[in-house]
């Protein structure tokens, strides 16, 4: 519409026109202060768009629009953002975010499976008896369930991307040093510390999946539980020959997978510089326009004295209660009422009904759960012979007459069943209502590994890894089977939280007995007797774990 002349009643030699609908720019004169028209720009977003966050608007556009953690819409160019002038550096972070996903994943099982292959020369070596070979095959699910609790209150600290970084750094230093630590002691707290990396990791890896990938997380998963697998196998089947390649030392042997551990740190360094540039809170530059600091003339109106907006991130706030002075990252003032229009407060909002929260609001009482009891004790049954297995396989194949670098790829097929078993059976388990089933194969499969072992070992040697490790894959099983007993999102976290702590812990004997059965007895016998009796328990708790029932219903 077109402006409208105000004419001041102490002052009616001069008019002012009122702005209209584009905005003002507000200029300093001898005796007072005029409005000229701005230079015409796109119409302004409105004010309720307007954001102050770190990121430069295009030419003729209005401000950014930040529309969630580092994004931000209508050209923005900082970090964390999607506009068109950053779009080559968002590439370039989200590449570097796919190989450290990889790198990670392959280094959280080498620590565990490269000792394996090498353990009948660490043994001698540091003049380990089979009880303390039995303690150092214990230690990764003790780590696992004491540094794993950590890992959700350091993300929250410092954020998933540097402690995984920090892992990776963990693994390569414990890697790298255990072997030349000088004796047992050493040798096992040089382990402990590429453990906890590992478990911090291990923990935090679909943290970072979910957190950077949420519209791909099935895809990065495969991804990462393949490059998991295939870390754990490569290190079974490769380090014997790699440690005759380099001269046979074990120590050597143990200490090359640093290497890769030390490649892993490298992509998560600038992944955790942009995560800490965009968490930066930006400081707002002035706005251009800003009004002079000269007062005005005592015969300026009052609608004069504030210059009124040239875009949507400077648009005047409208007062929503008495005393309202603004809120960050607008400026203007309110618009002054007048003396006859008394100021009417806004009527405050109305209380939310007193409905009672439901009981698992705060999560369900797990420790009452029967059904969370038989799901620790599957989780931890499986876990013992996942152990035991990455840590006596290859020797029980070499006390038996198999070459030491055929024991290693022995372990690796029997490491690899588990990619494509891990997509099979969480698939399969989700369509059933009873899970028993499943877990019954799993443990009849398991039974007839350990019962060849003692049987026939190297006769049938290929043929035992594979069922041996179609039993392994009853960790995806238990791993969905979690999901599948709770309703709701604070049921799922306490028992994933209960089922695994508690499992790793109850695994943490098994290893050791074995250790001791051996050095005992002097054979295999009594060990595999000892693995093959633990299928029994595991079993009955997967049955009992695998009902058709949630913890939320007490049960």
């Amino acid at each position: 519409m077109p402006d409208e002349p105000y004419t001041p009643t102490h002052s009616p030699a001069r008019a002012i026109p009122r702005p209209a609908a584009g905005p003002a720019r507000a200029e300093a004169s001898g005796t007072g202060t005029a409005l000229t028209p701005p230079p015409p720009t796109p119409e302004a977003a409105p004010p309720s768009s307007a954001a102050t966050g770190p990121g430069t608007a295009g030419p003729g556009t209005a401000g950014p629009e930040t529309t969630g953690q580092g994004t931000t819409k209508q050209g923005a160019t900082g970090p964390g953002t999607t506009g068109q002038g950053d779009a080559p550096g968002r590439v370039w972070l989200t590449r570097l975010l796919v190989v450290g996903l990889v790198l990670a994943a392959l280094n959280l099982r080498p620590a565990i499976t490269s000792l394996g292959a090498l353990l009948e020369e660490v043994r001698t070596g540091l003049h380990m008896s089979g009880g303390v070979a039995g303690l150092l095959t214990s230690v990764p699910p003790l780590c696992f369930a004491v540094f794993g609790i950590a890992a959700p209150r350091l993300a929250r600290r410092f954020g998933p991307a540097a402690v995984v970084c920090a892992g990776m750094a963990a693994i390569a230093v414990g890697v790298a040093v255990r072997p030349f630590a000088g004796g047992t002691p050493g040798f096992l707290a040089a382990s402990a510390l590429a453990l906890m990396g590992i478990a911090l990791s291990n923990v935090l890896m679909p943290v970072i999946v979910k957190r950077y990938f949420p519209d791909r997380v099935g895809t990065m998963t495969g991804l990462y539980s393949m490059a998991l697998a295939l870390g754990t196998s490569l290190a079974a089947a490769v380090t014997v020959p790699v440690t005759a390649a380099l001269g046979g030392a074990w120590q050597t042997g143990l200490a090359v997978w640093s290497v890769l551990a030390v490649l892993a740190v490298l992509p998560w360094i600038p992944v955790v510089r942009d995560h800490r540039t965009a968490a930066r809170p930006a400081t707002p530059a002035p706005a251009p326009h800003t009004a002079p600091t000269t007062p005005p003339a005592p015969d300026t109106p009052p609608e004069a004295r504030t210059a009124p907006p040239t875009r949507a991130t400077d648009a005047p706030e409208v007062p929503d209660a008495p005393g309202n002075t603004g809120t960050p990252g607008t400026t203007g003032t309110p618009a002054p009422t007048p003396a006859s229009e008394p100021r009417t407060p806004a009527p405050a909002p109305a209380p939310a009904p007193s409905t009672p929260a439901p009981a698992t609001a705060a999560g369900p009482r797990i420790t009452r759960s029967r059904t969370a009891w038989a799901l620790a004790c599957f989780f931890g049954l499986q876990a013992t012979g996942a152990y035991i297995t990455m840590g006596w396989l290859p020797q029980i194949f070499r006390d038996a007459g198999v070459p030491a670098g055929t024991a290693g790829v022995l372990l690796a097929v029997t490491m690899v069943m588990g990619v494509p078993l891990a997509f099979v059976i969480p698939r399969v388990a989700g369509r059933m209502r009873q899970q028993g089933p499943i877990v019954v194969v799993l443990g009849l499969s398991g039974l007839a590994g350990y019962a060849g072992l003692l049987t026939a070992p190297a006769a049938g040697a290929w043929l035992w890894a594979i069922l041996l490790g179609v039993s392994n894959c009853a960790f995806p099983l238990a791993l969905t089977m979690i999901g599948m007993r709770a309703r709701t999102g604070a049921g799922v976290v306490r028992l994933s939280a209960f089922a695994q702590c508690a499992g790793y812990l109850l695994s943490v004997p098994g290893p050791i007995l074995v250790g001791a059965l051996y050095q005992h007895s002097g054979g295999w016998t009594a060990p595999l007797a000892l693995m093959a009796g633990l299928m029994v328990p595991q079993m009955a708790a997967g049955v009992l774990a695998g009902r058709d029932r949630t913890v939320e219903d007490g049960r």
